[in-house]
């Protein structure tokens, strides 16, 4: 095991990636001679040459159309969408070709794109640098949905996307790129969980938090400062978007009968209602208490200097375990039931 930051373990990933499959090719904004501004794609370009590590013009649309084109020859591009909130202009591109090609081909046209989005917030950003735009795509039929949260997963998911032949949209969070962990280098890629599977990273009895991406450090502090109190909070890690483990989530439910969902993106229509839609028609009869949901608010991403204000925290996340165990709320000092 080597210990690297999730950047690194992306950067890692991208380099085992084009030595297996010469097809591998990358595009995007500065990707190349200066490596990215995350650098995530750092010396990539002068190991393997600028034929596969290709800067790109600024303009998204044509990124992704290009990628389609490289699909269509069977090249497998990885695209990088320099910030999240810079993915609109390609938007029509994925949503109307590359999601959609394979299946309105019958299964003739594979579209193995996968395409890398530093997403989120929480690194005091200017506007349309700290977007969480994971429900366009999720409600995207064709597209899986891929949301990493450590480096271990960085490094293998990103390698399971590019192999395979779904078009893949692939969420780093951009808050954790300088965040350490262990990476298993060496393990072949086969021995790895699929994408697709949920974790458990912390186990607990009286509730479960659900959730993906840089917030799951956070609910793992929330059921450490919790188990100070004698409460054993489970944390999931859904990792896959679409399609999301309902095994894992629905097991976890049986199991405490107690749910919290967060996540950064905004309330209305957030994944948070699709999981607890989900959970309520599979295991109703376990639920000890109506499901919660902890999410970042309604508005437009907030200036800098707010942005702890919008974004669900331990304190946020703990009141939201109050209510589902139906304890007095620290906000409103009522219980959920004194409260309907």
């Amino acid at each position: 095991m080597t210990e690297i930051t999730l950047g690194k373990a992306l950067n890692a990933g991208l380099r085992q990636a084009m030595k297996d499959d010469e097809k591998v090719v990358l595009l995007g904004e500065d990707i190349g001679t200066l490596g990215g501004v995350f650098r995530i794609t750092d010396g990539l370009k002068n190991e393997f040459g600028a034929k596969r590590v290709i800067d790109t013009p600024l303009a998204e649309s044509g990124i992704i159309g290009t990628a389609v084109g490289l699909a269509f020859r069977g090249y497998r591009p990885v695209v990088e969408i320099q910030f999240d909130g810079f993915v609109y202009p390609g938007f029509d591109q994925i949503v109307s070709q590359v999601a959609k090609l394979h299946y309105r081909t019958q299964g003739r046209v594979k579209m193995p794109i996968t395409i890398r989005i530093p997403w989120a917030g929480g690194i005091g950003a200017a506007e349309h640098h700290s977007e969480s735009p994971e429900a366009y795509f999720v409600h995207t039929a064709g597209l899986r949905v891929v949301a990493v949260s450590n480096p271990q997963d960085a490094y293998r998911c990103l390698q399971q996307a590019i192999a395979s032949d779904d078009p893949v949209i692939f969420f780093e969070p951009k808050r954790l790129y300088h965040h350490k962990g262990e990476v298993d280098l060496e393990a072949p890629l086969a021995d790895a969980p699929p994408m697709g599977l949920a974790k458990v990273v912390r186990p607990g009895t009286d509730a479960t938090i659900i959730t993906y991406g840089a917030m799951v450090q956070t609910a793992l502090d929330a059921a450490e400062a919790a188990s100070d109190e004698g409460t054993s909070l489970e944390v999931i890690d859904l990792r896959s978007l679409s399609p999301i483990d309902y095994d894992t989530v629905d097991a976890a439910v049986r199991r405490t009968g107690r749910v919290v969902v967060a996540h950064e993106a905004s309330r209305e229509a957030g994944l948070a209602a699709e999981v607890i839609a989900s959970i309520t028609e599979h295991c109703f009869e376990y639920l000890e208490s109506a499901p919660v949901r902890v999410t970042g608010h309604d508005i437009p991403y907030p200036p800098a200097k707010l942005e702890k204000f919008h974004l669900p925290d331990l304190d946020r996340i703990l009141d939201a375990v109050d209510r589902v165990l139906d304890r007095p709320n620290s906000l409103t000092g009522a219980s959920m039931e004194e409260q309907a």
